[in-house]
């Protein structure tokens, strides 16, 4: 008679369970030591070899450092695997620690920005290189931070690890949204103000101005012929009022052009293009598309401050022969590109890279652009000129 074989169960025994248990126990106690300061050295296998990563001294007081930094801390294999984090950048992405450690960190990245990320990770160097970017939560939403790339130590591995700094930019692009809004309802109230002024100047002091030549020229005729030098007196001034009217006309015509308001943006490209070109003695080529229907309100007057800019600046500091401006129309963009021939100058050491003189300058180039949803880019080589390229998208 055979004895039948107890049959095996497949689930593990009490003493099983419980060395299960001891294990987890012990390596919780090990995480939480380490994460405490309490661990010297960790040993790890890697490459079929002991290695072995110490804790204590100066690289206890770095880690103890970047667990308690506000930014998110991250070391990275060549493949994007997550070796190391610390609490804040769990934080981040709102997922525990425990699962962003071995995780890979494309997962907190678009497709968009993991093929942004790709070639500065390869290129970083001693300098390490930064990029912005939107990282994605574990419950779906997203937050604007700045990454900062360096390269680090090889300590055993064959490829040298990669180290992220991982800083918060939301309160940074709030204040930079408040800024522009602040801007823009600055050139708002400045458009108000130059409206309104060129409106006193064209409708008060021009018509006083007006009467002033008259009377200057009636009182000329008046005098006697062999008062020769009274009258030839008499005519000066009448010159000098007469000179003092049209500029009071062109800082009206320029501060608010009614030709812009009357017959739209091609006309007062052309106007303003042609009394620079009287006044300068600079040849300007203007090459514009027939607009069938009228561009939008704002989109003319930003187009129109930035030419009017821009020719300020080459009258200025070009020292320019030759000015081309073209207005395109392509699709669901508009662009307007104006190129000068003139001494150019260095975009990263420009003194007037911020503020111009005598006007809004760049940065108030790109306010206006990006006031109406566009962008501006400039290029400038020295000796050669300077091409200033605005794009905006049409409603």
């Amino acid at each position: 008679m055979k004895t039948a074989r107890p049959i095996k169960s497949s689930h593990p025994s009490p003493i099983e369970l419980a060395g299960l248990r001891a294990r987890v126990a012990e390596t919780d106690a090990t995480l939480r030591a380490i994460r405490n300061g309490e661990v010297d050295a960790v040993m790890g296998t890697g490459n079929q070899k002991a290695l072995v990563f110490t804790l204590d001294g100066d690289e206890h007081a770095y880690r103890v450092l970047i667990e308690s930094m506000n930014e998110g801390a991250l070391t990275l294999t060549a493949d994007k695997t997550i070796l190391y984090a610390n609490q804040c950048f769990a934080k981040m992405v709102k997922c525990p620690l425990e699962q962003v450690i071995g995780s890979s960190f494309r997962r907190f990245l678009s497709a968009a920005d993991r093929a942004a990320l790709r070639p500065l990770v390869k290129r970083a160097g001693k300098s390490g290189a930064k990029i912005q970017v939107r990282l994605k939560a574990g419950d779906g939403s997203q937050m604007p931070v700045q990454i900062s790339i360096r390269p680090l130590a090889k300590n055993g591995f064959n490829q040298v690890p990669i180290g992220l700094v991982v800083t918060d930019m939301t309160a940074a692009r709030r204040s930079e949204e408040l800024l522009r809004e602040l801007t823009h309802r600055v050139v708002q109230v400045q458009e108000a103000e130059r409206g309104h002024l060129a409106h006193e100047l064209h409708d008060t002091v021009t018509q006083m101005l007006c009467a002033v030549l008259v009377r200057s020229q009636t009182l000329a005729d008046k005098l006697p012929a062999r008062n020769r030098a009274a009258k030839r007196e008499a005519k000066k001034l009448h010159e000098i009022i007469r000179g003092t009217v049209e500029e009071v006309e062109r800082i009206s015509h320029n501060l608010r052009p009614s030709i812009l308001d009357q017959l739209g943006l091609v006309a007062s490209l052309h106007d303003t293009s042609t009394e620079f070109a009287n006044r300068t003695g600079v040849l300007v080529k203007m090459v514009c598309v027939r607009l069938t229907v009228r561009l939008p309100a704002d989109i003319e007057l930003a187009l129109y401050r930035i030419l009017q800019e821009t020719l300020h600046n080459v009258e200025q500091h070009a020292r320019a022969r030759h000015v081309t401006v073209h207005l395109t129309k392509s699709g669901n963009f508009v662009q307007l590109t104006i190129n000068d021939d003139g001494k150019g100058f260095d975009l990263d050491h420009h003194p007037d890279k911020r503020k111009g003189k005598g006007g809004f300058g760049l940065f108030g180039m790109r306010e206006r652009a990006a006031y109406v949803g566009g962008s501006l880019k400039v290029k400038s080589v020295r000796r050669v000129g300077t091409e200033i390229e605005i794009r905006i998208p049409l409603p």
